[in-house]
């Protein structure tokens, strides 16, 4: 490379070096322009921004200063309503008062005044007994001149008076013994027969129910029916029911008049449905298998009830017809239970009076035997039913009650009585007949709430069944006098609140009780 080549590269590079370091200082000399200028508008932004919140933070001070004011305002207006309703209070109290003080003044004269009047009115009582004495005296003394007669004579012709006066009242008194002596046996009487019917309680009404069988779909009831219904005409014939299949779902309703057919049909068809092989043949099988189901179940029933009798040698015949009574109800109550509740009444009863009880169970358990059969024969249950005692040897005393125990009465059979009384009290005790178990027990917690409303009561028990209320009151809260009129408002509460039969006895307690305890 020559000189001057050298040279003309020196000098280049010295240019572009000079250039180089003028665009440099340029380029930072805008660049701090520029600077300065953003600077400068961060600065205004800032101030405008402080502007604004110094006018929002005066505006938000200026809104509770506001609010604070109104908050004091109703808080003072609170207040003034508070003393004027205060102030207006008084002023009414102050009235009252008033008005008080004056009626208390008005009764004091008034009172004074009764008392001035009674004074005058004692004094003129006084005065008339004193001239009614004098009058008396004188009457007497023109008495015994108009009758000629001393006192002797006079006293004796009183005497005399007297003496028939005291015959007649002899006799009423006697009368008055008479008729308190009849009340004492009527009432000793009802003891006795209250005291045997308390003695034994059973279950006295059937739950109304219908023969009625769950199938599990409507696949289940065409089996039933079967091709061209032959399967149905098949299990009506056998069991002797008719089945009624309709639209309701999950349903076949067994009808028949006789409770025990129908029972059979409805053990026969559940077994069926169960089983799942509906055929005729099947049928026939299942029906004679529930008749002989329901045949010891029926001898069960009957031993049952007379071993629950504590009675032995029964004929088996009559035990089993004892056994159908189960699905007889007369008025809701199951017949067997009933045969049994008034063989305990009559049991008892002739306890009371020194008699024979287990001749009086027999009678009383064997009565309504005919209502087993009068589906079959005809005639009424009594007559059936002693017809069918005569004819299996059982003694004339039994004979006797089945036959009469709904006629006039015999009186030359105590046992007939018997269970006549026994059969009344079974069929008319509430709860037996015409209403549920739930209803009875509804209406003994009505008779005991509405004991319960009076004032002092503690405890309330209804007793045999709903004839009488104990009624326990609270010695702190009640007296002797209170207790009375706490007994005679419960029965008048009572009478007019409830429909019963017969009488309601309310039976009053009131004790004190001290306890201590000696260590």
């Amino acid at each position: 490379m020559t000189f001057p080549q050298l040279a003309i590269i020196v000098t280049v590079a010295a240019f572009s070096i000079a250039a180089t370091y003028i665009l440099v200082r340029i380029f930072d000399k805008l660049y701090r322009t520029s600077a300065a200028e953003q600077a400068k508008d961060v600065v205004q932004r800032a101030q405008l921004e402080a502007d604004t919140k110094i006018r929002e933070t005066e505006l938000r001070i200026k809104e509770q200063t506001i609010q604070l004011k109104e908050n004091n305002e109703r808080e003072f207006q609170k207040i003034r309503e508070e003393i004027y309703e205060k102030e207006r209070l008084l002023n009414k109290r102050q009235d009252t008062l008033d008005r008080q003080a004056d009626d208390q003044r008005k009764q004091e004269r008034l009172v004074e005044n009764t008392q001035r009047k009674l004074s005058e009115r004692v004094a003129d009582a006084d005065r008339k007994n004193a001239e009614l004495a004098k009058l008396i005296e004188k009457e007497r003394i023109t008495l015994h001149e108009f009758s000629g007669l001393n006192r002797q004579e006079a006293t004796d012709r009183l005497l005399g008076l007297l003496e028939k006066e005291l015959q007649t009242e002899t006799g009423r008194v006697i009368l008055q013994h008479e008729k308190n002596l009849k009340e004492r046996c009527d009432a000793v009487a009802l003891d006795m027969l209250l005291s045997a019917l308390q003695r034994y309680a059973a279950s006295h009404t059937a739950e109304t129910t219908t023969a009625s069988v769950d199938v599990p779909n409507d696949e289940t009831k065409g089996r039933i029916i079967g091709r061209e219904g032959r399967n149905i005409r098949s299990f009506e014939k056998a069991a002797g029911v008719d089945l009624l299949i309709d639209d309701t779902p999950g349903v076949v309703l067994v009808s028949c008049f006789d409770p025990i057919r129908r029972e059979i049909a409805h053990r026969a068809l559940t077994r069926l449905i169960a089983d799942g092989r509906i055929h005729p043949a099947r049928i026939e099988e299942i029906v004679a298998e529930s008749q002989k189901e329901i045949h010891k179940f029926i001898l069960k029933k009957g031993k049952d009830a007379v071993q629950e009798a504590g009675l032995f040698g029964l004929n088996e015949r009559l035990v089993e017809l004892l056994g159908r009574l189960h699905f007889r109800t007369s008025y809701s109550q199951n017949v067997l239970r009933h045969s049994v509740e008034v063989a305990f009444i009559a049991g008892a009863i002739a306890a009371e009076l020194g008699m024979n009880q287990k001749l009086a169970r027999r009678c009383g358990l064997l009565h309504d035997i005919g209502k087993s059969m009068d589906h079959e024969t005809e005639g009424t249950h009594a007559k059936i039913g002693a017809d069918l005692l005569k004819r299996y040897g059982e003694p004339q005393e039994v004979v006797l009650a089945a036959a009469g125990h709904h006629d006039d009465p015999r009186l030359e059979n105590p046992y007939t009585m018997m269970v006549m009384t026994a059969d009344a009290s079974s069929a008319a005790r509430p709860g037996a007949r015409r209403e549920s178990l739930d209803l009875y027990v509804k209406r003994m917690q009505e008779l005991e709430a509405i004991a319960k409303e009076f004032s002092g009561v503690a405890q309330v028990f209804a007793i045999q069944a709903g004839r009488e209320m104990r009624v326990m009151l609270t010695s702190e809260k009640s007296t002797d006098e209170t207790a009375a009129k706490i007994c005679r408002d419960i029965a008048k509460a009572l009478t007019e609140r409830v429909q019963f039969p017969g009488e309601i006895r309310v039976t009053v307690i009131r004790e004190t009780r001290f306890v201590e305890t000696a260590r």
